[in-house]
């Protein structure tokens, strides 16, 4: 038997396949194993029937092909390079299998093949450009109370773009251009390359120490600091005023009260292991993806495991307030969102929320209809009721007609002015008159609003843009004691936000608890989707 008896079949599929993988760019269209045939098309058109998207932007441009054809082997490269990058965003690789669709390029025997092949590698094209752009999770269906719009891109749009931008650039165009997007990346890398050494050694043990204490323990953390990076190298065995400065460092760094003392709350940070803090990178670089601001532009910046709110001008913190967030209940946990500013209301008065009326107030009210004497009774028309004419045992919870009200006063839960950026959820800035939660390092007390320390000062920050006497005008507003509103000439961009890993402005990574267990869903969620990385597993 002669060679050219070899069956037709297996020379095309061999031939085909080489010609996938191989094929350089620019060669031509109408190569022999590349002819567009009916049945190419046939498979294409049934396999993108199940995607909308995909199977008009087949039917618009006449089934050319993205992927297949001779003259896509430059994109089909860039793409196949980009998908093995998924490991180093945190993204879920085995989404887009970069593998899998090499094993089918080499596999291909038919022109049906090759129509499914087309199918596979846009599809992959497509969820990688989403996921990269604006995350590989819908936050909102991990927690309810992260309520932040994601911007998914359009596919005709990327698809436009990978067809006829140069393919690298349209590729690394979908990276996120955030300098912090980058420094996550940089610690992401940085805790891998800590993994991969062995991690930070042995923690610490639950032994509180002060400044001047001496032994052991006092070795111990500082060995352990020198691998953190806090310390050089030292043989001593003296808790001393390098040591405490360095405890400090790593206090500010976490979020803690910088008072230089080893306590409970210091050992337990110093003891995070680096999977633990790399889950927090990759949890943030997923938080990253979703928010598409601009951050030179001025705008308050409020990280609630952070308990601090931020004006932030061109990358630059202008003013800085604590803050008390939600209370770490169900109904009460602050949400993420972002909105603006467009005005404050000095001497306020307090509709207070559906929720806490019926969920607290009405049972008072059903046992005494005195109770809770500082909040007025108002019906729908905004008018005060007397209480005397209410029977509050006649209604439930979803029944109950009237409001409640607190006018402006010194004790008003509102405290002298809040700042409001309406939006759906009710939520806003405001003081408070319990000033001593904010002593507090923990800072997670109130229904779900942002309780500000320094609400005076923010006012005057505000009001300094659009007026020579900031101050002055303030305070005669206030004295008045009625409720008045001051709108703000420039509406000012406010974001709500929950980084537990987050870089500061020299780039060196701060971080902070999960006090709402929400990065830890967030993470399980990653993990659950196919994000896999050294040492963090479920």
């Amino acid at each position: 038997m002669s060679v050219c008896a070899v069956s037709g079949t297996n020379v095309r599929s061999a031939l085909l396949s080489l010609a996938l993988l191989l094929v350089p760019p620019g060669a031509g269209a109408q190569t022999s194993a590349f002819t567009q045939s009916s049945a190419f098309t046939q498979s294409l058109a049934a396999t993108a029937s199940a995607e909308p998207a995909v199977a008009d932007w087949y039917r618009t441009t006449g089934y050319r092909t993205l992927w297949t054809g001779p003259e896509d082997a430059a994109r089909r490269a860039a793409l196949l390079a980009a998908l093995a990058t998924a490991d180093l965003h945190g993204l879920p690789r085995a989404r887009y299998d970069a593998e899998a669709i090499r094993a089918a390029l080499a596999a291909a025997a038919t022109e049906g093949d090759r129509g499914r092949i087309e199918v596979q590698m846009t599809r992959a094209y497509l969820a990688w450009a989403g996921d990269l752009t604006s995350g590989a999770l819908e936050p909102k269906t991990v927690d309810g109370g992260i309520l932040r719009e994601i911007l998914r891109p359009d596919p005709q749009v990327l698809l436009s773009r990978i067809a006829t931008g140069e393919p690298e650039a349209v590729l690394a165009g979908l990276v996120p251009d955030s300098p912090v997007y980058v420094q996550l990346m940089k610690a992401k890398l940085d805790l891998e390359a800590v993994i991969a050494a062995g991690g930070w050694g042995e923690p610490l043990a639950a032994v509180p120490l002060e400044p001047g204490a001496t032994g052991p323990a006092v070795v111990a953390l500082r060995d352990r600091l020198v691998r953190l990076g806090y310390l050089r190298a030292t043989a001593s065995a003296s808790y001393d005023a390098g040591l405490q400065a360095a405890v400090q460092r790593v206090q500010l760094d976490n979020g803690l009260v910088a008072d230089g003392r080893l306590g409970e709350g210091t050992i337990a940070e110093l003891n995070r292991t680096p999977e633990e803090r790399l889950q927090s990178v990759v949890v943030a670089l997923e938080r990253e993806r979703w928010m598409h601001i601009d951050r030179d532009v001025r705008h308050v910046w409020v990280n609630l495991p952070d308990f601090k709110a931020r004006i932030v001008d061109q990358g630059r913190t202008i003013f800085e307030t604590r803050v008390v967030i939600g209370k770490n209940v169900p109904d009460q946990r602050s949400p993420e969102f972002s909105d603006e500013m467009e005005h404050m209301v000095i001497n306020p008065s307090w509709g207070v929320p559906r929720s806490i009326i019926v969920k607290e107030y009405l049972p008072l009210l059903q046992k005494n209809p005195n109770a809770v004497g500082h909040l007025q009774v108002v019906d729908r028309r905004g008018r005060v009721v007397p209480r005397g004419s209410v029977n509050f045992g006649a209604y439930t919870a979803r029944s109950f007609p009237y409001a409640l009200r607190q006018p402006p006063s010194d004790d008003n839960a509102l405290g002298k002015v809040k700042f409001m950026f309406p939006n759906p959820y009710n939520i806003y800035l405001h003081d408070t008159p319990s000033k001593s939660l904010f002593d507090k390092e923990v800072r997670a007390y109130s229904h779900g609003c942002i309780r500000v320390a320094d609400p005076f000062d923010l006012a005057h920050e505000l009001l300094s843009w659009q007026t020579d006497d900031a101050e002055g005008e303030f305070e005669t507003a206030l004295e008045t004691g009625r409720e008045t509103t001051v709108k703000l000439n420039r509406h000012l961009p406010v974001h709500l936000v929950y980084f537990t890993a987050y870089p500061d402005a020299k780039g060196r990574m701060t971080w902070r608890r999960d006090v709402y267990g929400r990065d830890a869903a967030l993470w399980q969620a990653l993990s659950a989707a196919g994000v896999e990385l050294p040492g963090v597993r479920g």
